[in-house]
């Protein structure tokens, strides 16, 4: 099954290398291949032929680059070849639509959400289009195995109405530097449906001028750019903020980092944590006496994309504008057919 990925030094240079273990069930290490991360010197003889030997399905594995996908493939490839017995990478070419269903059965009898079932044959389908493409395997056996139906998540991520959204953003005490930077934060998620993780990667330097309008340049998914028009609202809080905290802060500094009053000034050290900027939501949302289940930052997107949707933006702006990479995704936000004052109820006269 696949193993760890280890990080070494190797061959006595200034080579930093990714070593990925393919190992059977019994733990023997079967091939130890390492693969280069980043480049220094000329490869030697021995590095090259090294290389060369790589299997398909470690080339796969290392061209992953989001760590949390990495992640998330290695596990569920590493259930896979347990399930299935597959002890060395010539044994892709033996594996069946058969055991490809058989191992969907598993999933379904662990009671997985249908959502993560579908995510771990896309990972399998994903290697095996690759093994095809490199000759390595002759089809690929994921195709036409069912996949779950995608759920409906209605209801599941809850959107705050604009009476609630206001008390949220007029919330933190804005004569203190701790409700500034959390007046900013609010506004930033409210008015551009980040994503927790793409706030908290926010630098300084990500305020740009782009053809005269302020934009956010969004670090997202995959490691994608995309640059989101700044609300004149939030444009006034982040400037407000920064004038206290951090003027002529250098542009690799964390937008928003954990603050004290009477501490001034940003730096390159680290920023806001995820779990800090849910603490600071659930905050705001008791003492405004918002009650609603499962709240937390993708509530403040949902509202976000919900609002927007409401006032007529276009579903294919709100996609882009989201980083979503499928417009079904954006449609879970589309909930203007369920407006109660469009319900047949409203519409019964006695």
């Amino acid at each position: 099954m696949w193993g760890r990925i280890f990080k070494i030094q190797s061959f006595g240079r200034s080579f930093c290398l990714d070593l990925l273990v393919y190992s059977s069930q019994e733990g023997c290490a079967v091939a130890d291949v390492p693969v280069l991360k980043t480049v220094g010197p000329l490869l030697t003889a021995e590095q090259f032929h090294q290389l060369a030997a790589v299997p398909a399905a470690l080339e796969w594995f290392a061209n992953i680059d989001n760590p949390r996908t990495r992640r998330a493939y290695q596990s569920d490839l590493a259930d896979f070849s347990a399930f299935v017995g597959i002890q060395q990478p010539s044994d892709f070419r033996k594996v069946s639509r058969a055991h490809v269903i058989a191992w969907r059965a598993k999933l379904e009898g662990q009671a997985l959400a249908g959502s993560s079932i579908r995510r771990k044959l896309a990972a399998l389908s994903s290697l095996f289009e690759y093994l095809c493409e490199k000759n390595a395997v002759d089809f690929n056996p994921v195709k036409g195995a069912k996949r779950p139906k995608v759920e409906s998540y209605e209801g599941k991520t809850p959107a705050l109405g604009d009476g609630q959204a206001r008390s949220l953003l007029d919330a933190p005490d804005a004569t203190r530097l701790k409700g500034k930077r959390d007046r900013a934060i609010l506004s930033t998620f409210l008015y551009h449906g980040l994503r927790r993780a793409e706030l908290c990667r926010l630098q300084v330097g990500d305020i740009q001028m782009r053809r005269g309008v302020q934009h956010l340049r969004v670090h997202g998914k995959g490691g994608k750019l995309r640059y989101v028009p700044l609300h004149p609202n939030t444009a006034w809080l982040l400037d407000e903020y920064l004038q206290e905290a951090a003027p002529g802060a250098p542009k690799d500094a964390p937008l928003f980092k954990p603050v004290r009053d009477g501490r001034r000034g940003l730096d390159a050290g680290q920023p806001l944590t995820a779990d800090g900027v849910y603490k600071i939501l659930r905050a705001y949302a008791k003492s405004t006496r918002i009650d609603v289940d499962s709240l937390g930052p993708h509530s403040l997107r949902a509202t976000a994309a919900t609002n927007a949707l409401d006032h007529e933006a276009d579903i294919a702006k709100v996609q882009e504008w989201l980083g979503h990479a499928n417009i079904a995704t954006t449609r879970i936000y589309d909930r203007r057919h369920t407006r109660p004052e469009h319900s047949p109820t409203f519409k019964i006269a006695y």
